[in-house]
């Protein structure tokens, strides 16, 4: 199942997508002021030529689980998102995928995006819970 994730950030949005086996991620570039009318222009092309099942949006808990008002933007925006789309959108905790992420970049010296390296985390740990399930 292909699947895409969306690190949500105000400014800066990361982005990652799995192939159609759910068993390699990469980051996209990743979009900005996806609250306004440009950015969702642009998550509605990545969405149109990645064609994805399912959209894990990262759920920004705070430390001890609850949540905040990043939380709840996760949340609105996740239901803004579903009446626009035919692809499941899930939210997928994302305690520690930045940090995850920061590790990543270092050990491998990687250009990408820290918020679209991120978003690959976030894919990766949702994928591992499906096929954990399965």
């Amino acid at each position: 199942m292909k699947a895409l994730a969306l690190d949500l950030g105000r400014a800066r949005t990361g982005v990652a997508v799995s192939d159609p086996t759910g068993t390699l991620v990469r980051p996209l570039p990743v979009i900005h002021d996806i609250d306004r009318a440009d950015g969702s222009a642009a998550l509605d092309t990545v969405l149109a030529d990645e064609a994805p099942e399912v959209i894990v949006i990262g759920d920004p808990r705070l430390m001890s689980g609850e949540r905040g008002e990043q939380a709840h933007h996760a949340s609105s925006f996740a239901g803004r998102l579903r009446t626009r789309v035919d692809a499941r959108v899930v939210l997928m905790d994302e305690r520690m995928s930045t940090t995850e992420a920061q590790r990543r970049k270092q050990e491998a010296g990687s250009t990408a995006d820290l918020d679209s390296l991120a978003a690959c985390v976030i894919l990766e740990a949702w994928l591992r819970g499906q096929k954990a399930a399965a």
